[in-house]
């Protein structure tokens, strides 16, 4: 052995020693004052615990947010490939509480077609005008019932907006802006729903104040269809959103307004109304000023606010074009546990609360009703529907479906699929022109199976889905219709008359349906 690798062959021997050496004497972590040098595997098996759980140990259905199988479903829809599964059902239906199950029709005028991609093109429509009711000038009717919710550049990186941009474009959907202002990512042909939160980024002056002018300029540069002001979301309801400056980026800062070097912290209310009165006149001002739809996002806690809403709504002459529940469930923005746990309904109970209120004033076909909050999956979008909304928003499925890999590193900076960080290294990773057709291709595949699943009930659209379509069942010992689990009163959750022979008028002959072998000569 040559003296030379003597000496390398001693390297690891001395960084071990000093490596316990510095163990020893340091005071901060006692388990590797006690353990030295092995007390480094069990904070590295610490941090790589979760991939080891999404990859190894846990089953199919155990994750969370978004089980293996929701994953894989979500993967292959986003490719084109098989999303069937073999074998039947790998759901505990047997000692399930609250399973939801679709109560398909034995006869009907509108089977669905058996093939696996048919109806992979078909257009399927909101069954309402958004803006309509109101007379809004610009009210318009959207081309897709499944869209991608608020996430705005800064919290994803430069790539993910664009292929999320290029992908509603191909997909014919909306994609909305999320708060943090319209980008040059945003700017890729895509139709757009620019938010406005409590910063006003993108529309505010040089003192964070909204700034009209500013606004009605934005909206004019790029493809904006409605406006959405966000008084609270999932992730954070009751909290004001966060960039942290690790990935504030010089751009960023320019399109939001605010200095770099800093967190970016959204105040937690609005400063230009402070009521449902003051926060109405605003919305009409900027209805009038700029001929867009506007509507509200908003967590549900207390119902005072939806109370005050509805019964100001009731008069008629103000209002907004549409709601957007956001469920508890929490979502892409990062907060602090309890919030995300424990703050704000769920999104069945949120939804139903808020319907409720509107039914009861005979406003629900004055109003499109938006429903986010994990609704990503047919079934769960099937149920949205069936309790009355009108298009449902999908964000983390969308991360899934252009590369997220569920890895829960949003807030760090350290997305290692480039999703959601503004790092240089990881950002590369992303190609745009690639994840974009996945995105598309996912919101179709999406669309197709609500088109099935809606035939298979009967019905020629998802809008037109029923309560009483769907049980939830306790176990195999009981089942219970989604009316009567959450107090719908007869003709809740449907579309009125005029609404229904509009979207049957534009589903008819558009739709593909089923069929049978031709008849034989005995048959009835």
């Amino acid at each position: 052995m040559t003296k030379w690798s003597r000496a390398l062959s001693a390297v690891p021997l001395l960084a071990t020693a000093g490596l316990a050496a510095w163990d020893m004497t340091q005071k901060k972590h006692a388990l590797l004052r006690n353990f030295p040098v092995i007390g480094h595997g069990r904070y590295l098996l610490e941090k790589i615990g979760p991939e080891l759980r999404q990859y190894i140990i846990t089953s199919n259905d155990a994750e969370r947010p978004f089980s293996r199988d929701q994953r894989s479903w979500i993967y292959a829809s986003s490719k084109g490939e098989n999303n069937y599964f073999g074998f039947g059902t790998d759901d505990d239906m047997e000692d399930n509480v609250g399973y939801p199950v679709i109560k398909h029709r034995t006869f009907t005028a509108t089977p669905p077609p058996s093939g696996s991609h048919t109806a992979d093109d078909v257009v399927l429509p909101g069954a309402k005008v958004l803006g309509g009711p109101r007379g809004r000038r610009k009210a318009f009717r959207p081309g897709s019932v499944v869209n991608v919710s608020a996430m705005s550049f800064g919290s994803l990186s430069g790539p993910a907006v664009e292929a999320i941009n290029q992908g509603v474009r191909l997909a014919g959907a909306l994609h909305n802006t999320g708060e943090g202002g319209l980008s040059r990512h945003h700017r890729q042909g895509g139709d757009l729903v620019l938010q406005i939160g409590t910063g006003y980024f993108g529309c505010r002056d040089e003192r964070g104040r909204f700034d009209l002018g500013l606004l009605k300029e934005v909206v004019a540069s790029a493809p904006v269809r409605a406006i959405e002001v966000k008084l609270s979301q999932g992730a954070k309801p009751g909290l004001g959103g966060v960039l942290p400056a690790a990935k504030l980026t010089p751009e960023i800062a320019q399109i939001r307004g605010v200095p770099l070097g800093h967190d970016v912290v959204s105040p937690s209310r609005h400063a230009e109304f402070s009521d449902v009165d003051s926060m109405l006149d605003w919305i009409e001002r900027i209805a009038d000023e700029t001929g867009l739809p506007v509507g509200i996002k908003s967590a549900v806690g207390d119902l005072g606010f939806w109370d005050d809403l509805v019964e100001q709504m009731a008069r008629g002459d103000r209002g907004v074009d549409f709601v957007t529940v956001d469920g508890g469930e929490g979502g892409t923005g990062a907060a602090p546990l309890v919030f995300s746990d424990a703050v704000a309904l769920p999104y069945f109970v949120a939804f139903t609360r808020v319907y409720g209120r509107f039914a009861r004033a005979g406003l629900t076909d004055e109003v499109t009703f938006i429903g986010s909050g994990r609704l990503g999956l047919p079934k769960a979008a099937t149920m949205a529907f069936a309790l009355g909304a009108d298009l449902v928003n999908v964000a983390r499925e969308a991360m899934l479906s252009i590369g997220c890999i569920q890895s829960q590193k949003c807030h760090t900076d350290t997305c290692p699929t480039g999703v959601a960080t503004q790092n240089p290294w990881l950002v590369r990773g992303l190609d745009p022109a690639l994840k974009s057709v996945r995105l598309a291709t996912y919101l179709r595949t999406l669309r197709r199976d609500l088109l099935k699943v809606s035939e298979a009930v009967g019905v020629l659209h998802p809008g037109l889905i029923d309560p009483d379509d769907i049980e939830l069942l306790e176990g195999t010992r009981h089942g219970v219709p989604l009316r009567e689990v959450y107090g719908y009163e007869p003709g809740w959750g449907r579309l009125g008359e005029e609404l229904t022979q509009q979207i049957c008028a534009l589903m008819a002959g558009t739709a593909p349906v089923g069929g049978s072998a031709a008849p034989s000569a005995t048959a009835d």
